[in-house]
């Protein structure tokens, strides 16, 4: 039977402190799990670090979501051997290169992936701000290249990047299905066409958190359609400290942030479970782990 695992992601937790100081790692680490979430995202740069969140993690059974951000073709390795040193269930991988043309990324994307396949473990490889696929129309153009490449979806950053209209039209809603219809992992956020987090709590962000709640279901659906029947797909709660969190004068956020955290597993885990009982194709299946075809560059 597919699976839904909810993460909650370590920089999230950033400023959440009761007292107004940094809590210990182990001291976040616990408040994940009494919370009920099935595991962590965090860096997987630190050796020491993925140790000490894998001894807590470990003896509960959660996992931990890894993280890096390579700059040259062998700037994965380092992550990939921690990750398969500590268990880590799969690699996140932003690209810390802005290339102008999809020729200058093959060789990073062809090294990353040939390594990534060695792994013994899923890598994939986000959408995401200040990075190889900071621009919703530049990647979808890596897709025209690379029609396999895995993705991790944060959609916050196309919506503020490419400021839709609303309603949203047509024809964005299918760059963003295209972009889902490669996604094995989703990170989440509610964005505006403004600002890439705003408080899902607050009535007037309502269309923002149902178009979002609408594309992630798209996801899973279209996941479900993909992946094997005893597949399990992973959602990283991410909701950022300030700035990206909005402040108020006194530089206090508006909203409780760790609340509506909570709130965003909640819906998801809704999404889940009618994603399963609507099991609709959600479009050509695109993206399949294993093919290594790509598209001439014009």
């Amino acid at each position: 039977m597919q699976k839904l695992l909810v993460l909650q992601s370590l920089w999230a937790m950033e400023g959440e402190g009761a007292t107004g100081t940094e809590p210990a790692l182990e001291e976040k680490l616990a408040r994940i799990i009494a919370a009920g979430y099935d595991g962590v995202s965090t860096h997987c740069t630190d050796r020491a670090t993925v140790r000490r969140v894998m001894s807590v993690l470990g003896p509960h059974g959660l996992v931990m979501e890894g993280q890096c951000f390579p700059t040259t073709a062998d700037g994965i390795k380092p992550a990939l051997e921690i990750a398969a040193a500590y268990g880590v269930r799969h690699l996140d991988v932003q690209p810390d290169v802005r290339p102008r043309r999809i020729a200058d990324c093959i060789p990073l994307l062809d090294a990353w992936r040939r390594d990534g396949e060695r792994a013994g473990f899923p890598v994939w490889f986000e959408t995401h701000r200040d990075r190889m696929t900071t621009d919703l129309f530049f990647t979808l153009d890596l897709l025209d290249c690379f029609p396999d490449l895995p993705l991790i979806a944060d959609l916050a950053h196309y919506l503020v990047g490419r400021e839709f209209a609303w309603p949203v039209p047509a024809e964005a809603h299918a760059q963003i299905h295209r972009i889902l219809d490669h996604s094995w992992g989703l990170h989440g956020r509610v964005g505006s066409r403004e600002q890439a987090q705003v408080s899902l709590s607050f009535a007037q962000n309502a269309i923002w958190r149902d178009l979002f709640l609408d594309w992630w279901e798209y996801g899973m659906r279209s996941w479900r359609a993909r992946a094997a029947a005893d597949a399990t797909l992973t959602f990283t709660c991410e909701l950022g400290p300030p700035p990206y969190a909005i402040t108020g004068a006194d530089g206090r956020e508006l909203s409780d942030r760790w609340a509506e955290a909570l709130l965003l597993r909640d819906l998801v885990r809704e999404r889940w479970e009618r994603s399963g009982a609507s099991r609709k194709d959600p479009g050509p299946a695109r993206a399949r782990r294993g093919l290594r075809s790509r598209a001439p560059v014009v």
